[in-house]
């Protein structure tokens, strides 16, 4: 059986022919081709059984916040856990986007690189990515009339979602953030983050939308982070001006958080 591992990658996989018949009989049940299921059925292995539609926080991002940006979470870590979101990499050291399994980091010069499993994380936010519904929008839409259109495929601000948006941007902006050292907490005024802007290109917008009432562990409301297509930039979104889009909205009804084992955050004066 040959099978697609990504979009540029080809695995043989060798099955037992009752494992072969099952695979075809429950691909013609479900509707789904061979390849599908056995994604899937990967997916749900390698998570060790977990319950796949879940958002998967490595550390709650108020300890980040108060200056802590070392804690213990390894990138491969993270993929038992999601094949698509963000977050960021020890010492503040660039912007994560995670999609379709593969981790990019963009530095503060705006550009991906290449990164090691063994790499740690301060926080990430991470799924299997299944949307529920997908809309199309062939409009433009400015910066306010995009937020306008998610918060109306919101079913409620209550619930978490994770969201990726594929498509052409007429304008995009965003930062990076510049690698510094540990102890010194996060101010949106003054802190190091280049931004830097696209026109006219195509390109992907990944995150999620998280409730106000836990903003102690993820960033509340929408956090997207954005890839060129080709995936040698991006970095977090700051604003766009969109033209043909499709937005998926995965709902998510569950989270596991990890409560990193370090001194600075057994330590931490983490009050909210």
């Amino acid at each position: 059986m040959t099978d697609h591992a990504g979009a540029d990658e080809k695995m043989t996989i060798d099955l037992p022919v009752y494992l072969r018949e099952a695979l075809l009989q429950w691909a013609g049940q479900s509707g789904q081709s061979p390849s599908e299921v056995v994604r899937e059925a990967l997916k749900l292995y390698l998570s060790g059984g977990r319950e796949i539609n879940t958002v998967y926080l490595s550390a709650p991002v108020n300890a980040m916040l108060k200056g802590y940006y070392e804690e213990d979470t390894r990138l491969g870590d993270l993929r038992r856990h999601g094949d698509f979101g963000l977050g960021t990499f020890n010492n503040l050291d660039g912007e994560m986007v995670m999609l379709d399994g593969v981790i990019y980091q963009l530095h503060a010069d705006g550009k991906t690189y290449p990164v090691d499993d063994e790499v740690q994380t301060p926080f990430a936010c991470v799924t299997f990515y299944r949307p529920s519904f997908v809309e199309e929008i062939d409009t433009d839409l400015d910066y306010d009339a995009f937020n306008a259109v998610l918060n109306r495929l919101l079913p409620s601000d209550n619930m978490l979602y994770a969201i990726r948006i594929d498509g052409f941007f007429r304008q995009v902006k965003v930062w990076s953030v510049a690698r510094q050292e540990n102890y010194q907490p996060l101010s949106e005024d003054h802190h190091n983050r280049p931004v830097f802007e696209y026109e006219n290109v195509t390109g992907v917008l990944a995150g999620f939308y998280t409730p106000k009432f836990i903003r102690a562990l993820n960033f509340p409301g929408f956090h997207l982070h954005f890839l060129t297509a080709g995936r040698e930039g991006g970095g977090h979104l700051y604003e766009c001006r969109t033209g043909r889009i499709q937005i998926g909205i995965q709902v998510v009804k569950r989270m596991e958080l990890d409560l990193p084992i370090t001194l600075d955050y057994l330590t931490a004066n983490l009050p909210r």
